[in-house]
């Protein structure tokens, strides 16, 4: 979905640009958490801003995909929502499994926010596989 030089369509074109600017905000934020920047917040009632701004763009990106349905013709919008959909079900259930793995026979703990990457890890895995709306 982010090929850029293969956009044929503008809905196409805004959704990459979008998608490349919420994770650059994304990216920028993470960083600089990793770098140390936001060391002498953690664990404090003011972390809850560090989390709303890492969180932020990741509703961002979720909006460009809505975008990018809603501006595209009504093929391309039922294949891309069977595809969301699909993906965000397996991504759930696998996440739902791990968590009975956690509760039931002592999985390590696996972060609540690791769910995102799963489900774009899914919907990447079953995307070439969901080609049509049937």
């Amino acid at each position: 979905m982010l090929a850029l030089g293969k956009s044929t369509t503008t809905a196409h074109r805004k959704y990459v640009w979008r998608t490349l600017a919420f994770m650059g905000g994304y990216v920028a934020v993470m960083v600089a958490t990793i770098l140390g920047a936001f060391d002498d917040i953690q664990g404090k009632p003011s972390a809850w801003i560090l989390a709303a701004a890492v969180t932020a763009p990741i509703v961002g990106q979720i909006w460009a995909t809505l975008m990018m349905m809603r501006d595209s013709d009504e093929f391309v919008r039922a294949v891309t929502a069977k595809q969301f959909i699909i993906a965000a079900g397996v991504a759930m259930a696998l996440f739902t499994g791990w968590g009975f793995g956690e509760s039931f026979a002592g999985a390590p703990h696996a972060e609540g926010w690791l769910i995102y990457p799963l489900f774009w890890g899914v919907q990447g895995l079953i995307a070439p596989f969901v080609r049509s709306t049937n």
